[in-house]
């Protein structure tokens, strides 16, 4: 028998090529679009995303269905969004969508329905070595989707495809344009669909309290305002008013913010660490054995260059990490993700 496969279809070009290789492949495909949650009082283009995945099913003459995992991410993402940036902390919707709804409630729902194996277009490779399955990045070093995936087990790996992951995004477009899919020449989309097109602060405010504060520089002068402390993260460079102009010509970094006082303190430089200083993660999971007697590296936001790092103390639910070179300081509540080569080792969260 054929084995069976859904493949979560978002309406764009990667994962209609992943359900079209695998039709190809000589899989049983579905075609299923995951429909999540978003704030009433915010437009969603979903029904335009959800026809352009059924036409693109039946371009390919395979089955639909749709998977209502609305309840999961407004659990999983939204709300745990939002209480992130309460606490002062800056979260990873998009890690979290992955493993509440993508690898969560939609491989419940694949399973339930008696399919094998769940797909998607993400750029990452997934390799069973001797019963062992290890995450590897995506070959389109641009494209590589690793990063959010740190959260996925072996036990889940067991029944995940990613089809497009060995392939440049360059060559999937082309692939797309030859088997004339609908979804050919459609533009990647970009954000969080609960955000739309609206910015962070604005979409909190809907849920939080906002409260406009002060800017400070290092030395504690007061030299602007903000919307807010709790919606910055350190690094931000905009999304503050400085009140003279010399300020405003030079670009200036959140280096330190106080939920508390509801102050922001921000300077020239962004804020940095040495060499050897500690990064803790909580929240841990590894996919495959971690080195602790070897040099690997480690990525708290994603593209950025990977960091040489060595841990120094594994305890049963945390990890500390020391970069072995000047790093800028990462914000709490950040996913920090180890890798060896390209190897994705798992992962966890910063919490100092």
């Amino acid at each position: 028998m054929k084995k069976q496969v859904f493949v979560g279809m978002s309406g764009g070009v990667d994962s209609s090529v992943a359900a079209l290789r695998l039709k190809q492949q000589g899989y049983d495909v579905t075609g299923v679009f995951i429909k999540v949650w978003h704030p009433e009082w915010l437009v969603c283009n979903w029904e335009a995303e959800r026809l352009d995945a059924m036409r693109v099913a039946a371009h390919l003459e395979i089955p639909f269905l749709t998977c209502n995992a609305q309840e999961a991410y407004k659990k999983g993402v939204a709300d745990y969004f939002i209480a992130e940036y309460e606490a002062g902390r800056t979260p990873n919707p998009d890690v979290m969508c992955n493993q509440h709804v993508k690898f969560g409630a939609f491989l419940e729902f694949a399973k339930k329905h008696g399919a094998d194996y769940i797909a998607t277009g993400h750029y990452a490779q997934n390799h069973c070595i001797d019963g062992t399955y290890t995450l590897k990045r995506g070959n389109d070093t641009d494209k590589d989707q690793s990063y959010f995936l740190w959260t996925l087990t072996q036990e889940q790996l067991q029944h995940i495809l990613f089809p497009v992951g060995d392939t440049p995004k360059s060559t999937i477009r082309k692939e797309a344009e030859t088997a004339k899919l609908p979804t050919a020449k459609k533009q990647d989309s970009q954000g969080i669909c609960f955000l739309g097109h609206i910015d962070i602060p604005e979409f909190l405010s809907h849920y939080v309290k906002l409260i406009p504060g002060e800017v400070r520089n290092k030395s504690g002068e007061v030299i602007g305002e903000h919307t807010g402390a709790l919606v910055y993260t350190l690094g931000q460079r905009h999304g503050f008013t400085l009140h003279t102009k010399t300020n405003q010509e030079i670009p200036h970094y959140v280096v330190s913010k106080d939920i508390k006082a509801n102050t922001i303190t921000v300077d020239t430089t962004p804020g940095q660490k040495q060499a050897d200083s500690k990064i803790i993660l909580q929240q841990i999971n590894i996919i495959t054995d971690v080195p602790t007697d070897e040099q690997l590296e480690v990525q708290f936001r994603y593209r950025q260059k990977p960091l040489p790092s060595h841990i120094t103390d594994v305890q049963a639910n945390s990890l500390t990490i020391e970069p072995q070179i000047t790093y800028h300081t990462p914000a709490p509540g950040q996913s920090c993700v180890l890798y060896q080569g390209d190897v994705c080792l798992g992962g966890g969260i910063i919490t100092a």
